[in-house]
């Protein structure tokens, strides 16, 4: 089984936003990032792109698959 390691919350501080500021801005719940930024969630690839965008990063340095 692959590994998958989430960087999201790293670069979600630089941005300065919350968890919520950022789940308002890509449209899913608090939630779903909280358990993204804790490697517990597969993103499909919509929501990886648009994390992405909010915080202005290349998705290969958000989510690594091992």
């Amino acid at each position: 089984m692959a590994l998958f390691e989430c960087r999201l919350k790293k670069y979600r501080q630089l941005k300065e936003l919350t968890q919520e500021q950022l789940a308002a801005q890509v449209g899913v719940r608090r939630e779903t990032i909280m358990r993204l930024e804790k490697a517990q969630y597969n993103p499909s690839l919509k929501l990886a792109i648009d994390i992405s965008r909010a915080v202005e990063a290349p998705i290969e340095e958000l989510f690594i698959f091992d």
